[in-house]
């Protein structure tokens, strides 16, 4: 059985531009690669309008419902985030809120949609995340 892995990178920097969130996520799928796991590709969240909420389409243009296809035809989700003062970055906060709805959603035999799923967090940054409790 081939198994299949999507990286969503929650970087903050600008489309085009290389970010240390984008190598790690890179790196993580060539490794997972090494053990047969298929990259079905990464996404840049910052490149796609996607909007408060906590349902599976906003509306309005909210461009979460291909992203949210992509993460539940993966077997492993990855999610890519910088560490900003002890945080994960403003638009990984964004994509949790939005997968939190995977909680109370079922398919047709009433399984949560994420059932079988693993998700992996790659966090880089520059600090080591003392700022919470200080």
């Amino acid at each position: 059985m081939t198994l299949y892995a999507f990286a969503l990178n929650c970087s903050l920097e600008s489309s085009g531009e290389p970010s240390s969130t984008g190598k790690l996520t890179g790196e993580l799928l060539a490794v997972l690669g090494t053990h047969g796991v298929v990259s079905s590709g990464t996404a840049r969240a910052a490149e796609h309008v996607v909007r408060p909420g906590v349902t599976s389409d906003e509306a309005d243009g909210d461009e979460w419902p291909a992203l949210r296809r992509r993460i539940l035809d993966a077997d492993i989700s990855v999610l890519g985030t910088p560490i900003w003062m002890g945080h994960p970055s403003s638009i990984a906060q964004r994509m949790l809120e939005r997968v939190d709805v995977f909680l109370g959603e079922t398919d047709e035999r009433g399984r949560k949609v994420s059932l079988d799923g693993v998700a992996v967090a790659a966090v880089d940054g520059n600090d080591n995340g003392t700022y919470h409790g200080e």
